[in-house]
Order: structure tokens, then sequence, then C-alpha cells
């Protein structure tokens, strides 16, 4: 490391030289390192400090400090104080307007040095906390803004708060006297605040990092140590402790902190170079000392203590602690500070005291002065301790000479009519021993420009040397430079602006909002315009405006001005709370009039309305609630409607309540009983935030809604913010709920709960007044959540509880004891570890088999065996289940276990990760669990064992060679006579066993205990639409509170050819809105898809669906699934007739048990009547009883359009059109297929093969009998190979059309001429051969929601009340308004325009996207996709813009994982997920369809992505010929190879895997 602290050059022989040295002006050396004063700062802050408080202009924007701050901290360099495991200081990022000082108590308290970096903006209003951090070790970097001409008296203003302070004004001395500070809080006890104007050493050379040597040496570790031994305690930042930085010293000798003997009679300069200290001054209350009984004595043994005393720090106790500082400075590196510093000849006369920021400026002018201007040879004096002001060391520093003094100020918020500098001189050199000073005038320092500073000193010294100088005189410009201050002007996060928007959908024109930022409050700044005690006098000043309105308008009904006789009539029929229509008329008539009556009554047009008045605030209202307004908004009883956002993500919930104290708003407005209250997240429940601002609007007193919008940085992305939400949410820490105090009038409940958990501040409330008794009632499947109180404590306990009832269990067993744990993604280690466990038990051992995260890690070196099998999960990482124990293991150094034999066998796939750089993630769990439990001291039962997907049986071969390795390793490899272990249950098993698609369901969802059903009803509820899922997002947070996972289901309609009614639209709705999460998905497979259905409500809402005519049976499961059809909006009779066809299909090929009915659709009173006794008969005609190995797909597709991927489907059927213009037949292929698993060659994807045509009245039997043999001769052995495209490769095309044909009984024909243009659907409208009309809406990613931005659910829904036509839902996830009649054509358009509806002006790229659900619901999703993609896809646009091809149709699709839901493999470009936020990229799909793509690269992140895709498409722009489509293109180029069937996808890539480690 560099060295900072070096001996000073020579010194020069101008009179002020010293400030020119450490100016370093004309000596720069390329080889130094530190730029900046804030990097100085920031540095030696680094190094001194546990915590560090970064205050910014927002989250997203780095200040002068942070940047530097957050890169130490990113590559982890140590502090030489930090206390914590890691040596990294904690780095607090605050933004400047959250009050950040609040952040300082509760560390400096617990015993953590604690610094601030900010600029001067956020002191005057910390005064009260600088009051009470006065006597706490704090320091404070300020530097002062404004850049370029910053105001002095945000450091006069707070002046005597208590605090020391201390400038700098070199680059040097920024490092120097940043140092100082930190080393004088802490010899101090009290408070220091560094101030610096950064601009005045911007062009400063260079310097040199610090010599940590010395750094340590001034800090004085020792001393450093024993404050973080301590706790200084203390009740509330809200009240004054009456802690006072004290000094403890002996009566006859004074007491050094590092025990050296000193006397008072020894010169300060000595005493400093021999200790830092005369006295001990940690500090202490006036109670008790705040050091612990550990402390070491402060005091040499040779001292007497016995009557020690305690007093106050001093001024004096200042100036010697930093003489002493500054004394080892000197030694050390050679630079002198004083309190004040003179610079200038020693005889001088006059002299300038100079506060403000052009010191160097000032004395080069001097210095290069000519002998007969006026200011040669003038003096320059600058505070270096500015408080305490210590008067008799400024008399001591500037020379008896000294006649006349010149006071520079740069203040330019002047609250007194004399400056304060002037005020200290005056009572220094005035009232005191003041030498020879005659004369003292005081000047107002404005901006002076560098060609400037001579004129300005002639006359600065021409007024100071006159008969009647003219006091508080200006010089150089007052108002400064012109510069933007917008880095710390107040703003809204781009996710922020969601609750505006809603209130201006539900409100429109009748919206006030008194404190808006950006709106015009006569000069008020924007601080204090945004508070709400602003905010409401100004809407009671607006209330009052409306009552002079009142009168105004009730005199317009009786006046003769107006030119016409409308608007008297229509103001006639108006009164305050008349409603929009009447104030429309109104408006509209006044501007016809044209009077000058009427053109001052429109002036306030406002006003006609009955306004919805709102202020809108953030959480920082919530820290100090009787200083915020809220309190007196609240206690007014004005109707007056309060919108708070809160913007604490969950995540730094903790942190953030312990020590800034948040106030919950919620609770404290419910307790007053007059206001009406609720709780909500737009991430959450948008329908629950419309619902609380209407009810708000019509409350008739104060409103405050609580809105919930987290964010880590202002520019985060709406995921972040959905993430955060669902977690606080899900967890009851934002509970959403409505309190409204009329409803009680109403016999209603006050308190509507709308979500399942509340904290426990909130259920307390609810307790009072038997409110939560209510609540449980009301809501039975809530309450054992409402009665919860969980943390990570229950997790704790969960853990012990556990493993006790296991070694309970165990006990009286003989034989060794062994340990199996797992960590597992996909069931593999976990079946294994089970599998392991029986086998050991089976052998005589005590075996206990648990989860890793269920493993409590303090009995882990009581252990006697442990074995550990740990699959392998994203880059390298352990699985979800195994993150807690490798966490707590991983770093901890007081783990022993030298007495535990271990052994680790780790999943994993060696090609997983094709790069040479990637191939260490290859079963890096296990190899680092090897590692770091073989380094705490552990011996191995057996060498780590790999099990490797790529070997011939997968896993089991390495396993195979492990486990006999154990047996052996514990001496029971040998035993006999071991039972025959029972063969794993199969999906074929379950599915036998289940009595036509009953098993245990019923039972399962009768069990309140758990949200879940078992595996084996996972398994079968598939076959009834539903799949059971949990949200991912929340999983980790769940465990650590104890929970099981938060369980839902996800259900998905049967609805062939995707055509559904208005009406079927509106219940659809209404099931996502009751049951759902008030989303529904559009779905590549043409249907309805719901999420978050809870496992209360699954009946319900299947019973929903019921009553609208649909169903969900065979809509997933081993069965022939949703039969799709092109949607077709030119050709309505044409698409009639194919359309019939999918119907007729589906119908014929729906499973006939009558389990479904039984389950979902009877209830209590409608019971089943059973055959021979409790066993229901069933019979399954097609299926039977084992239904099909794998699932089962057909779709039809209607040329020109492949707009339902035919050839991605077990059977595809192309419409062919007869001579008349009639459907006569379908092509039909067979054994298309998406499914694949990643590196695993034996699958692959497949394009269907052409069978050949056959006509429209056989085609339902055609497709019977491909999906029966596939029945008997798919593979029911191993699923990854039970499609029928396995099966066809499997008996080559010509057998298996043999035995189709040969059950059949006929033969397929010729395949009919057929061509394809596309595969993606057409937007906009459209006319059909009848004249009727057809909207094709863009829906991106088949998601139906409603968002602040655009309200589309909402819209939707009252299109379907007043339309007659019908909905197509289309295969590429859109939706088509159908046979809509030209006479309703007008309103459909305007409600689409309302809506926002009617723009599908997308880029051709965002147009023919398409993404899966993947997170946070698949559990087989392994990265991001439907809320990935449209980012993506917007990054990717620019280029597409700069390269004219935004109308261009690319076909890109993305997939969280490779089993190909969005049919990835045959887009042109596609992304399939390999780990969270990593890729394989495929290249070279056919643009109809109708051609496989190939891997071009593997594992790629979206840095890769775009380096890849920019210049390429900007290749493409360029190159193509005519015509061309992109996968053709990159094909021809040779970027990729073209994949000519499913058998060589894998063949040629262009990224090959290495078999290398």
């Amino acid at each position: 490391m560099a060295f900072l602290f070096k001996s000073p050059p020579h010194p020069l022989s101008s009179p002020h030289s010293q400030r020119k040295e450490h100016h370093h002006i004309g000596t720069m050396a390329t080889n130094l390192k530190i730029r900046t004063a804030e990097e100085a700062v920031a540095r030696i802050a680094y190094l001194s400090s546990d915590v560090i408080v970064s205050v910014q202009p927002a989250q997203s924007i780095e200040s002068e400090f942070s940047s530097h701050l957050h890169r130490y901290a990113g590559r982890k360099d140590k502090s030489l104080v930090a206390a914590g495991e890691s040596g990294v200081p904690e780095i607090q990022t605050i933004r400047h307007n959250a009050d950040p000082l609040l952040s300082v108590f509760t560390p400096v308290r617990n015993g953590r040095l604690v610094s601030v970096t900010t600029t001067s903006s956020i002191l005057v209003s910390s005064v009260p906390h600088l009051y009470r951090l006065a006597n706490l070790p704090v320091v404070i970097h300020v530097s002062l803004q404004p850049a370029h001409y910053p105001d002095y008296s945000s450091i006069t203003s707070i002046r005597n708060s208590g605090f020391t302070f201390l400038q700098s004004e070199t680059l040097q001395e920024a490092q120097d006297i940043a140092l100082t500070a930190h080393a004088l809080a802490i010899k101090s006890g009290k408070g220091v605040i560094h101030f610096f104007d950064a601009g005045s050493s911007a062009q400063d050379n260079h310097i040199e990092f610090e010599d940590v040597e010395v750094v340590k040496d001034i800090l004085n570790l020792d001393v450093v140590k024993a404050f973080q031994r301590s706790r200084i305690g203390g009740t509330s930042i809200y009240a004054d402790d009456g802690r006072i930085a004290s000094i403890t010293e002996a009566p006859t000798l004074p007491i050094t902190m590092e025990g050296v003997e000193t006397a008072s009679a020894v010169p300060v300069d000595q005493i400093a170079a021999e200790a830092p200290s005369k006295a001990s001054s940690v500090g202490s209350s006036g109670r008790e000392s705040s050091t612990d009984s550990n402390t070491k004595a402060s005091v040499s043994s040779a001292t007497t203590v016995d009557s020690a005393t305690v007093r106050a720090v001093t001024s004096d106790d200042v100036y010697n602690f930093v003489s002493g500082i500054w004394a080892q400075l000197k030694q050390s590196v050679g630079r002198q500070y004083t309190p004040f510093e003179y610079s200038g000849p020693a005889n001088a006369e006059n002299a300038l005291f100079i506060f403000g920021s052009d010191v160097g400026a000032f004395a080069q002018a001097i210095d290069a002065a000519k002998s007969n201007e006026i200011f040669a040879k003038a003096g320059v004096v600058t505070a270096r301790l500015y408080r305490p002001w210590l008067g008799s060391k400024l008399i001591e520093t500037i020379p008896n000479s000294i006649k006349r003094i010149a006071v520079l100020e740069q203040i330019r918020r002047k609250t007194t009519k004399w400056g304060p500098l002037l005020l200290d001189l005056l009572t220094t050199l005035k009232a005191g021993p003041g030498g020879g000073v005659e004369t003292i005038v005081g000047h107002q320092l404005g901006y002076i420009a560098p060609e400037t500073v001579r004129q300005a000193l002639r006359g600065i010294l021409q007024n100071l040397k006159s008969e009647k100088p003219i006091q508080n005189l200006e010089v150089g410009n007052a108002d400064g430079p012109t510069e933007s201050l917008d880095a710390y002007s107040l703003s809204q996060p781009k996710v922020e602006t969601a609750y505006m928007k809603i209130l201006d959908q539900i409100f429109g024109k009748r919206l006030y909002l008194a404190n808006a930022l950006h709106s015009q409050n006569a000069g008020i700044s924007t601080t204090i315009a945004s508070n709400p005690e602003f905010g409401f006098g100004s809407l009671l000043a607006r209330k009052e405006h409306r009552q002079r309105f009142i009168a105004e308008v009730e005199q317009a009904k009786k006046s003769m001005e107006f030119i016409t006789e409308a608007p008297k009539s229509w103001l006639s029929k108006w009164s305050p709370s008349a409603g929009e229509e009447i104030a429309d008329e109104i408006i509209a008539r006044l501007q016809t009039d044209g009077s000058p009556l009427s053109r001052d009554l429109l002036s306030k047009q406002g006003l006609f309305r009955k306004e919805s008045s709102w202020l809108v605030g953030s959480d920082a209202w919530a820290y100090d609630l009787g200083n915020s307004g809220v309190h007196h908004v609240i206690a007014s009883g004005e109707n007056v409607n309060m919108l708070i956002i809160d913007s604490t993500p969950y995540s730094e919930r903790a942190a953030a309540d312990a020590e800034r104290r948040k106030k919950d708003i919620g609770l404290y407005s419910m307790n007053y009983g007059n206001t009406y209250v609720a709780s909500v997240a737009v991430y959450s429940s948008y329908t629950q935030v419309l619902q609380a601002m209407i009810e708000a609007d019509q409350f008739n007193g104060p409103s405050v809604i609580v809105a919930y919008l987290p964010y880590f940085k202002e520019n985060d992305s709406p995921l972040t913010t959905l993430q955060e939400t669902k977690k606080a949410v899900d967890l009851g820490y934002w509970p959403l709920y409505r309190w409204n105090p009329d409803n009680e009038d109403r016999g209603e409940p006050n308190f509507s709960l709308d979500s399942e958990r509340i904290k426990n501040e909130l259920k307390d409330f609810l307790a009072r007044d038997n409110h939560l008794t209510q609540l449980m009632k009301k809501h039975p499947e809530f309450s054992s959540n409402l009665s919860e109180d969980y943390g990570s404590e229950v997790r704790a306990l969960q853990k012990r509880q556990a493993k006790d009832a296991y070694s309970q269990m165990l006990e009286g067993i003989l034989g060794a004891p062994l340990t199996i744990l797992f960590a597992s993604d996909n069931g593999n280690a976990e079946t294994l570890s089970k599998r392991l466990g029986n086998r050991g038990r089976a052998r005589g051992l005590k075996t206990l088999v648990m989860a890793m995260e269920d493993y409590p890690i303090e009995d882990l070196p009581n252990e006697e065996n442990v074995v550990i099998l740990t699959s392998t999960a994203g880059q390298g990482e352990f699985p979800q289940n195994g993150h807690s124990f490798w966490n707590a293991i991983k770093d901890n150094t007081e783990l022993d276990l030298a007495s535990v034999n271990f052994s680790i066998f780790a999943l994993g796939d060696s090609h997983y990760w094709p790069r040479k750089e990637d191939k260490h993630y290859y079963n890096k769990p296990g190899k680092d669990l090897d590692r770091v439990m073989g380094n705490l001291g552990g011996k191995r039962l057996a060498d780590i064992g790999l099990g490797d997907d790529q070997d011939p049986d997968g896993f089991q071969t390495g396993y195979q060679n492990w486990e006999p390795l154990i047996w052996q390793a514990l001496g029971v490899d040998k035993v006999e006579g071991l039972p025959e272990e029972p063969p794993p249950i199969t999906n074929e098993d379950i599915k036998l066993a289940s009595n036509y698609l009953r098993g245990t369901i019923q039972e399962g969802l009768d069990d309140p205990s758990t949200g879940a059903i078992s595996a084996p009803d996972q398994q079968l509820t598939k076959f009834h639409g539903t799949y059971m899922q949990d949200d991912r997002d929340l999983r980790d947070e769940r465990k650590a509170q104890g929970l099981e996972p938060a369980y839902s289901f996800m259900i998905r309609c049967r609805l062939p050819g995707g055509v559904a009614t208005p009406k079927q639209w509106i219940q659809m709705d209404d099931v996502s809105n009751a049951f759902g999460n008030e989303t529904m998905k559009l779905t590549t497979r043409q249907t309805f898809q719901f999420h978050g259905v809870v496992k209360g409500k699954l009946k319900k809402a299947m019973q929903g669906i019921n009553k609208s005519l649909m169903t969900t049976i065979a809509a997933c499961g081993d069965v022939n699934r949703n039969v799709m059809c092109s949607s077709l909006p030119t050709a309505s009779e044409y698409h009639r007739e194919v359309y019939a066809c999918s119907q007729k299909i589906s119908d014929h090929l729906l499973p006939s048990t009558t389990a479904y009915h039984e389950i979902w659709l009877k209830d209590e009173n409608d019971k089943k009547i059973q055959v021979a006794g409790d066993a229901v008969q069933d019979f399954e005609p097609l299926y039977g009883p084992t239904y099909l190995p794998r699932k089962f797909k057909i779709t039809i597709a209607i040329p020109p359009h492949n707009d339902t991927d035919v050839y991605a489907h077990d059977v595809g059927l192309i419409a062919i059109k007869g001579k008349d213009g009639h459907l006569v037949g379908f092509n039909l292929l067979a054994g298309g297929g998406m499914g694949v698993t990643h590196n695993n060659k034996k699958t692959y994807p497949r394009t269907g093969s052409m069978f050949g045509f056959v006509s429209t009245k056989q085609v339902h039997i055609a497709c019977e009998k491909v999906m029966l043999v596939q029945r008997d001769h798919g593979d029911r052995k191993n699923r990854k190979h039970a499609r029928l495209k396995y099966t066809i490769d499997d008996m080559g095309i010509d057998v298996f059309r043999g035995k189709v044909e040969e059950l059949w009984g006929q033969k397929f024909e010729k395949a009919r001429p057929f061509k394809f243009q596309s595969n993606i659907d057409t937007f906009g409208w459209q006319k059909d051969e009848h004249g009727l009309n057809h909207f094709t809406f863009f829906i991106e990613n088949g998601r139906i929601e409603d968002t602040a931005d655009f309200p589309m659910k909402t819209g939707l829904r009252e299109i379907a009340k007043v339309m007659k036509g019908e909905f197509r839902l289309t295969g590429n996830q859109h939706l088509i308004a159908s046979n809509i009649t030209d006479e309703q054509l007008p309103q459909i358009k305007d409600m689409m325009a309302k809506y926002k509806l009617d723009n599908v002006q997308f880029s051709g790229l965002r147009l023919s996207s398409s993404a899966c659900v993947a997170f946070p619901t698949c559990g087989l999703a392994m990265a991001e996709s439907e809320r990935y993609l449209p980012e993506l896809i917007t990054k990717l646009e620019g280029v597409i813009e700069e390269n004219g091809m935004r109308q261009d149709s690319i076909v890109m699709r993305m997939t969280g994982c490779p089993n190909g839901c969005a049919r990835p493999w045959l887009a042109e470009v596609a992304f399939v997920g390999k780990a969270y936020g990593a890729y394989n990229m495929y290249l070279g799909g056919g643009y109809h369809g109708q051609r496989l793509n190939k891997l071009y690269r593997s594992s790629i992140k979206e840095e890769e992505i775009l380096e890849i895709m920019k210049p390429l498409l900007k290749r493409y722009s360029q190159e193509r010929e005519e015509g061309e489509h992109f996968g053709d293109f990159c094909i021809r180029i040779g970027m990729i190879k073209e994949t000519t069937e499913g058998k060589t996808f894998h063949d040629d890539v262009a990224e090959e895997e290495s078999d290398e480690e």
C-alpha cells in the first residue's frame, strides 16, 4: 500500500508557502492515488468506523462519498476498528430527506463507532438530533453545498450544538483532519463535525493512500476496543438521557488513557508527544460509567485512584486532545496543525480572517502582489478548530503587529445583523487581551471568480484601511454561479407513481393534491411544501376558497351579466355536492357564454366539483408523528385524506425498525377512533387499493391510507417491488386491512382484514375491544394465523424439538449412531438419504435422517458419524433447504469436529456448465462441504462421492461405489439376512391405486392443518386440472419464520379452441378476484389459468368455473389435454367449422371417471350413492386404469397461420380447405413435443412427422387411434422417455403409422398441399367475410391484470359487460374480441381507448415474443421468464430502433426451464433458464414454427446476452436478403447449424461442451 504521510518538501520562500504546500500546486506525481476530498474522507471513515451512515440524494444516486465506500465494502476491504466477524464496516444508505441521523443512535449506544458522510443539506433539519449526539463519539463528515459556492451558514447555524468542529481546506488536509476527527471523537467521547469545501481542493495534486500503521497509532486501538466493550444505553432518541461526555481523574496526578504518568506542569507539546491524552474520556452518564467491568483500567499502577472524580469534558480538554493528536501526526509525517492557522509576514499590519472557500485563491494572490498594491503583505487567518472557540489560542496565533482584521464570512442565510465569526472575533479581540488589533470589519463574502480575486482584495483592504469602514460590505456575487441542485431535490422513485396514477384513475378531475411535488407554492421550498402541515394548511385554505366560490355561484344565479340564459339555468341545478355531469355541463355553458362573469367562474372551474382532497407523504412522516404534522391532521377532524407511502423493503425491516423507531401510523390513527384507516399494497391487491381509496373519499372525516411500495433504490424494477411486497404481506409485516368507524352505525365490523396475517402490534390493538375475536369468527380459516406469534426463535425451537424427538425415538436401539443430512431440490438427494437411512437401520445402526436446514448446527461437534448428501443448484449453490446449514458452517471457526466421522455424497451434472471457466460449479456444494468439515477437524469415513448425471446410470453410478464404503467404515458391511427393499413408488403405481383419479384428494382437502396435499394426490390433482405450487418468492422468509411454504394451487381450464362468451369472461374474472391472486393467465395452450388459489378456496373456485359451463377435467395430467385451434378472425365461417372439430375431438377423448364430479361439484347434501360398499367403480374405455404414459396434446392450425405451433404437439392437425371454401379434412402430424432435460442428450424436442390426410368425419377417430398406440407402446418406466415423440422414434414412423392404421381399419391418404406464412398473431382491427369486426389485443405474456399504469383487467371486464360477440384466446397468449357489429364498434372503440386497450404500437420483437410463467409459482423454474422477458426486450429495442427494424417480426421466446411450455425450441431466438439469472441461448428456429433451433451459448447472463444480440441484430439489419427471416439468416451466415430433426438437436452446437473440470 502506498503511504500518505511523508515529510514535507523544503519550505518555500513565500509568506503563504504552507497553504501552497498543502495544495501541492504544480508538483503532481503520477503514482498518487486519492483524487478528491470526498475519497480521502471516505477512506479514513471506512478504516475508523464500525458503521458508516452514507447520506445520498437517493438510494439509486451515489454521493461523492458513497461510491468509494461501496467500492471498499464490495471488495471486502477490512476496517481497522470494525468489530464484526468479517472486519468490514456496515454501510447504511439513507436518503437525505429521511432524517438520516436517526440511524446513528442505536449503534453508537451499543458500542459501535459510527461515522456519517453527508452534504450540509441535512444539518439544520437535524438540530434536535445534534444536541443529543454531541456527547457521543460520533463523527460527521460534511461536504459543504452547493458545490462551487458553498453556504457556510449550515455550519454557523449549528455551532452551539455541543459538537467539536474541525475544518480542512486542501486535499491533504481533508485526509489529515478526517483522521483527527475520528481520533478526537474516541479520545474526548464527544461528537465531531469535520466540514470542508470539496471544490477548493479540486485542482490539488493527487495524494497517496494512508499509512495504516500511522492511522492505527493515532486512533489508539486499545481505546477503541474499550469503547466497543461498553454499552451506553438510553431509553429513547426523543428524550435527552442527560448523558455528558466526562473525564475520570485523580486529585493528585493526571490520569492517562494508556497508563502513562504525567505531571501538570509539563508543556502541552511535550505531553502530546509522550501520550495522546491526559484523561480517560470514553464518556459516561451522570449515573454510571459507560465502560463495563471488563474495560482495562486507564491509569498506571503508580497512580492513586481511590478518590477519583468525574467531570465534564471541557474546551481545554478538547484542545489538549487535539493538540496531542496533531503532535503525533507531526512526529509521524512532518505536517503541523494548530487550532488557528496564520500565514503571511510576521510583521503584517492587515489580516483577512476567512470563513469561506476562497482561502487558497486569496493567499496566492497576496503572494503574487506587487509591493505597491494595497493588499501586499497582508496575512491570512483560518480556523482549523472552529468549535470550541479558543480565543486565547487565536491571540497566540496572530502576530502582535496586526492592527486591522477583515472578517470574510461566506454566509448566504443570515439570521443576525452581524456575522457569527465577526461576533467571535469581537468578543475575543475587543473584550480580551487582543494585542494591538484596532479595527475589525465584517464582510459578506460572495462568489468570486478567479479573474476577480485581485479586485476583491483591493476593495476589502481599501474598506478596511478607510477612516470609517463599512460593516457588512458585500464582496463578490451574492447569488453565486448558476448550478443545478437536482441531485438533492425531492423526487419520486419510478415505482412510486403507482398510487398517484390510481388516485387519478378513480377521481380524475375531482382530485386535488395539496402537496404535490413540482406544484407552484409561491417560492416555498419543496421540502416544506411536501410536509403534512403545509399540505393541511393548503387544504384548509382550499376549503375556505370553495366556501367563497359557493357564495359567488349563488350570486351568479341571480346575475344579469351573462350573455346567454343557459348558464343561469344550469347554475340553478348546481349544489356543492353535485356530480361530475352537472359540473361538466355548467363549464360547457360558461365557455359558450363568454361573458366576463363566465370567464371569472371558469378561472375557478375546478371548484364546481366536489373535490377529493389528498395529502401524499412518505414513511419519513412515521418517525416522529407529533412533529411531522400527521398528528395535527388527524386531531383536526377535518375531511382530509392522507396517503402515506412506506418504502422500507421487508428484507431491511429489522434494522430499519430497530434503529429508526418508525411508528405504525395505521395503529396510531385507529386509536383516535374518528379516522378511516386502511393498509394497502398495490403489488399485492390492486382491488383493495381501489376499494380503500373510494371508502376514504366517502368517509366524512380524516382518512389515512398507509400504502406499501418497497424499494432499495429509486430505479428498482417492479419485479423487486413485487417480491418485497409479497414477503411483507404474506408474513404479516404489512397486513392489508380497512378500518371504518362508520361501519358500526350500519351494524358491520369496523375492521376488515384483507390478508391472512397480522403483526403482533395490530393483534394487541384489536384484542382490546374484542375485534380479534370477531375477526377470527368471521375468518375461521385465518384463525391459526391470526393467533400465532412467530419469528426466528420459532424456527430454532422447531429444529431443537425435531432433533430431540428423533433422539428420543432412537434411545434403546443398539448399534452405532449415523446422522444423515440432505439438501435436495428435485427430491433425488432426499430419496437417497431416506433409503440410506432404511438400509442403515437394517444393519443395526441408529439412523437419523433430516434436511440440513432442520438440523441444529450446535449439535454437530457431538455427533459420532455424519453423512451428508447434497444436490447442486444454480451456479454451484446449495439447494434451498441447505442454505442455512452452509451459512452457519462455512466461516465458522468455533466448531470442533475432531471427534466427528463424516462423508459427503454430491449429486450434479458435469456437463451442466459447459464452459471451462464454469466447470468448478460441478458438485461444488458437496466439494465445499467436504473441504470445510475436513478443515474443522472431521475425519472422513470415506472420500467424497460424486454422482454425475452424465454417467451411464446417472448419479447411481457414483453412488453405488460410495455407499459400500460407508458400511465398510462403520463395520456393518458383512451383515447377512438383509430384507429385500420394496421398489420405489412410481406415477404408474399412483394412478393404478387411485381408483380412477380419486386417491385421497377429498381427505387432503378436508385437512385444515396444512395448506398442502400429499405427494400422490399432487400427481392426481393434475388430471383434475390443478397443480399444487408454492410461492418461491416467499420460501426462505417463511422458513425463517417457522412456517410451511406458501402453498397454493394453479387451476387450468379446459377450453377447446380457446373460445369464450363475454359472460364466461366475466365469470372467469370473478373467479380470479374471489379465489385467486386477482390476475388471469392466458396460456400458450389457449385457455384460462388461475394462480394463488389456496386449498380452502379450491373447491369453490372449481365450482365457480363449472357454473360458467366450463370445466378443468383433463386440462393437465397423463391424458389428452386442451385441444387448440387457430383463432382466424378474418374467416369466421371457416373458423366455425374447424373450431367444431376441436370441440368434437376434445369431447371424444375426455376421461370418463366420475371422480371429478364427486370431489369438486357435490356438496355435503348431495353425496353420490356408492356401489359395493365404499368402493366406487368406474370404467375408462379409452384410457384404462393407468391412463397414458405421459401428457398428450392436440392442436389445429389453419394455413397460412401457424399460430398454434402445429409442429410442436403430439398430434398436429393442418386444416385443409376444399374448392368450395369449406373444411374437407386435415393433414395429420404426429410426434411433436417440446420437453427436454438440460444436458441429457437422450431427451430432445421434436417436430411432428407427416402421417397423411384424414377427413373431417374421421379426424377424431384418427386422433384416438394415435393416442391408443401411444397408450399401449409408450415407455411407462422412464417418464423422461415416455412422450409420443420417443415412441415414434423408437418404433420408426412407418411401424407406428402401421399400428395406427391397423387399429383404425383405414389408411391415411396422401397429405394435401398447404403453406404457412407465420406463427404470430395479427394485431389490431380486422373484418371478416360477414362484415363483423375483430380486434386482437396485445397481452404481454398472457397476463391479465390491473396496474397503476394500465387497468387492463378492469377494461376487459367492462367491455365484456356490453359486448355482443365472443372472445378468442390465441395460442400466442393474446386475446381477440370477435364478431363485433358495426353498430357496436364506436362504443367498443371508446371503451378500449378509455382503458388504453387499443394500443398495439409495440415493436415487432415485443409483439412476437412469448414467455411461460416460471417464477414465482412454477416449481420447475430455474430462472425468471414472464417477469423478465419484457425487461430484456426493452434493452434490445434501442438497437432495433436504431437499425430501422421496429416493425420487423423476430420470434423470441423465453422459458424458466427446458420443459418448453412457451415452445422455445421453435423460436428464431430463445432463452431457456439454466439457473437464476442464467440462460441457454438458442438460434435458428423457423419463422413459421417449422424448424427447431439449436444451442448457441450456454449459461449466459444478461450482459452476455446483450453483447451477443446487439451486434447480431445490427448485422441482420445490414446483411439480410429480401424477405429473409432472422432464424434463416443466422443459419445462412454460419452463426448456427440447421437442426433437421429432433434427433440431431444436440449435434453440431455452436458451443461444444467440455469434459474438463
